[in-house]
């Protein structure tokens, strides 16, 4: 069984930045894929990045809202996935979830592993 917990979370103004870590732990090594999720209030849970590899050769993916302003990082040495989030919007308020699963996919249904979120708040 894997354990996920975020951090990082918070409150900043549009325009800056923020850095949310999840850490696993539980195995010796992290899922495959590593992804992060956000769920703003009254909205369904949606993709933000993940990011695949295990040795030194990493893949990742985002979606169009955040492309160019966030970046997916991995240390499996660590056991801890971060994303990197600049030039912050107010629509980018909302609960992030760090998440893991066997391969890489967009879909929030793959994904086996779930932590219980971190609150990001962007104010305008």
């Amino acid at each position: 069984q894997v354990q996920l917990v975020e951090s990082g979370g918070g409150v900043v103004q549009a325009g800056g930045s923020l850095s949310l870590s999840c850490v696993a732990s539980g195995r010796t090594y992290m899922p495959f894929c590593m992804g992060w999720f956000r769920q703003a209030p009254g909205k369904e849970r949606e993709f933000v990045a993940y990011i695949t590899g295990s040795g030194t050769y990493f893949h990742t993916d985002y979606a169009d809202a955040v492309k160019g302003r966030f970046t997916v990082s991995r240390d499996n040495a660590k056991n801890m996935v971060t994303l990197q989030m600049d030039s912050l919007e107010p629509e980018d308020t909302a609960v992030y979830y760090c998440s893991g699963a066997h391969f890489a996919t967009t879909q929030a249904s793959s994904f086996r592993w779930w932590g219980m979120g971190t609150q990001v708040t962007v104010s305008s």
